[in-house]
């Protein structure tokens, strides 16, 4: 063999490495997709889940041309809305709010009403995006929506504006909760739910105080809020907002979600979006399929990077 017949073959085999490494990656995305179509089908209903690495390459979408009912995650692009709205400077965070009692629905989920009862309310800015966001109060929730964001349709046509289009918001949590029907009509799909995460970590839409603030009251919910992350080791990072509706008279649960970020263990950052619509409650069912889908997401981009 001559040495340029060698030198030849050489260089042949370092250009197939590429593409060899790219068939073997390609196959381990594909089996992990795999996993997670086998945790939908056991677990039934319609399920859409999406994936997208912020700071690095990667990411998939199961499911995704469906629009998923969002429940109360779509208390996170209502705080997008009103904050803006503060860096604009139209609105303070400090700035105080009254709520007169005879307002305020006591048989909805209200934290802010357990803890302040019978009694009118001067609630800050901030406050009311904490109790909202944080805990998915929905008073808190519908006050932001009617009476300081314009209401439902302006949120909708600022999140287009945005280029989030594949999302409806046209109720409030009140209205729905009237109608079972309603809830279907605010929607999203997965790719949209991972833009708006996208949007947050790049700091896109917001002054560098109000995403901190934003990312603030993301931070993990409480035990009963857990879900992304409640297989993985107990000190990951999340960021998120769930959302979840009611059982219906044929036991089915019209939404139960959970997106957010999650910081993997070399400090990288991946977006996880599990969006489930009419699958028979219990909740915890719900629970155990995104925290299982979360868990086989992790541990494949933990090994993997």
């Amino acid at each position: 063999m001559t040495v340029n017949r060698s030198l030849k073959i050489f260089i042949i085999a370092l250009l197939l490495i590429p593409q060899a490494l790219f068939a073997q990656q390609n196959k381990s995305i594909l089996q992990l997709q795999e996993r997670i179509k086998h945790i939908i089908d056991t677990a039934g209903g319609k399920i859409g889940v999406g994936v997208k690495c912020m700071d690095f390459k990667g990411g998939f979408i199961i499911n995704g041309d469906h629009g998923y009912p969002m429940m109360s995650v779509f208390k996170f692009p209502l705080a997008f809305a009103i904050l803006q709205k503060v860096d604009k400077g139209e609105l303070k965070l400090s700035q105080k709010f009254n709520m007169p009692k005879a307002t305020l629905d006591t048989n909805t989920w209200s934290p802010m009403v357990k803890d302040f009862p019978d009694q009118d309310l001067d609630m800050s800015l901030a406050d009311l995006l904490t109790y909202a966001v944080s805990k998915s109060d929905n008073n808190a929730c519908d006050f932001l929506y009617t009476r300081v964001a314009g209401g439902p349709a302006a949120v909708n046509k600022y999140l287009h504006q945005a280029g989030v289009k594949d999302i409806s918001i046209v109720y409030t949590e009140g209205e729905m909760e009237k109608e079972w029907a309603l809830q279907y009509k605010n929607w999203c799909k997965p790719g949209a739910s991972l833009q708006l995460l996208q949007l947050l970590y790049d700091q896109k839409l917001l002054s560098k105080s109000s995403n901190d603030f934003l990312i603030q009251i993301m931070r993990e919910l409480p035990d009963w809020g857990k879900r992304i992350t409640l297989f993985l080791p107990p000190a990951t990072e999340l960021i998120h907002k769930t959302g979840a509706s009611g059982v219906s008279k044929e036991g089915l649960m019209a939404a139960f979600n959970d997106i957010g970020i999650v910081t993997l263990p070399n400090g990288k950052h991946l977006a996880i979006s599990v969006l489930m619509s009419d699958f028979k409650g219990p909740k915890e069912r719900g629970i155990n399929a995104i925290a299982a889908i979360a868990k086989e997401i992790w541990d494949y981009y933990s090994a993997k990077l």
